[in-house]
């Protein structure tokens, strides 16, 4: 049995060899590939990183297996096809192969491949209450007028006049995220959809605001269940018109990662007279909170200590009588 393997192997080797030759012959030294793509492929479909993030997800959630990039490459393919196409009522084959894959790469793919996510900056007025309204012009955008998931919101205080907001908000594809840009615009807002920008997915919402100069400024981060409208109920009891502590909210970063528990941090100015009514406020929200101020993360990177601005402080008298 032995020989006639030695045989077998060697004659289809021999020729597997010559085929090669007599290709590279024809195709020009080191095109075999390109020859071979001009004989057999019918169509081409060119995708981006994001396509085949979203495609290794989709497998993982059909098949519970985690595929490479390049294993997922045919099946991000085939979806763009369809949905270019309009194909309907057709079976479409893929090969997908390789789970070459570590948990750094996870880590880009988990935050690229969520396609039911729109990532936009906002300019909205620096005043109290603008946060809040905010939120709801966006949360129930749409026709059905339920709460629309906002998976991430970043805010740090630069100006006196205008807010800049960097925020990922949820749609159900393509079309509806434009008919929300379309709704915040006619509201007024300033809007600049990220969803193209390199720079903006994998470095500027990171990069939390740089540093401000203020008076009195203090830093809590608060940790709640994340379930849906949590965000909602946290900003209602935050910017409750009944308190008694007047505050100015200067940061707020929050970031939906899929867990049990959440965390927002929050910076807010206040006066030192008003600190220990401040902390008694937050206690009674609810939440576990723990003061930041004095982290050296804040210090060095958020914080800019001396000649200090004061941001408009809420009047809550006004408040109460609108």
């Amino acid at each position: 049995g032995g020989v006639w393997a030695q045989f077998f192997f060697f004659f289809f080797f021999q020729r597997c060899v010559f085929w090669r030759r007599e290709k590279e012959c024809q195709c020009g030294g080191g095109d075999v590939p390109i020859c071979s793509r001009r004989e057999l492929v019918d169509e081409m479909v060119l995708v981006d990183s994001d396509e085949i993030c979203q495609a290794i997800r989709d497998a993982y959630y059909d098949t519970r297996t985690i595929l490479e990039p390049a294993g997922a490459l045919g099946m991000a393919g085939v979806k763009k096809y369809i949905r270019e196409n309009s194909s309907s009522a057709q079976n479409f084959v893929v090969i997908t192969s390789g789970a070459n894959m570590d948990f750094n790469q996870l880590r880009f793919i988990s935050d690229r491949a969520e396609s039911s996510e729109k990532l936009v900056s906002l300019q909205i007025p620096e005043q109290p209450g603008a946060f809040k309204q905010l939120y709801y012009d966006l949360a129930y955008c749409n026709v059905k007028n339920t709460p629309r998931s906002i998976s991430e919101f970043s805010y740090r205080f630069s100006d006196d006049e205008v807010a800049f907001i960097i925020l990922s908000f949820g749609v159900t594809g393509p079309e509806d995220a434009d008919t929300v840009l379309k709704l915040l615009k006619i509201k007024g807002y300033h809007v600049s959809d990220l969803g193209e920008n390199e720079m903006a997915k994998l470095h500027g919402r990171y990069l939390g605001g740089g540093r401000a100069s203020l008076d009195n400024e203090v830093l809590y981060r608060f940790e709640f269940p994340e379930r849906p409208g949590a965000l909602e109920d946290f900003l209602n009891l935050l910017s409750d018109e009944e308190r008694t502590v007047p505050y100015n909210v200067t940061m707020f970063h929050y970031r939906n990662r899929g867990s049990l528990e959440n965390s927002v941090l929050v910076g807010m100015q206040i006066s030192q007279d008003d600190k220990a009514d401040l902390e008694l406020f937050l206690s009674q929200l609810g939440f576990v909170f723990f003061e930041e101020t004095n982290n050296v993360m804040y210090q060095e990177f958020l914080n800019r200590p001396g000649n200090g601005k004061k941001a408009e402080m809420p009047d809550l008298r006004r408040m109460r009588t609108r």
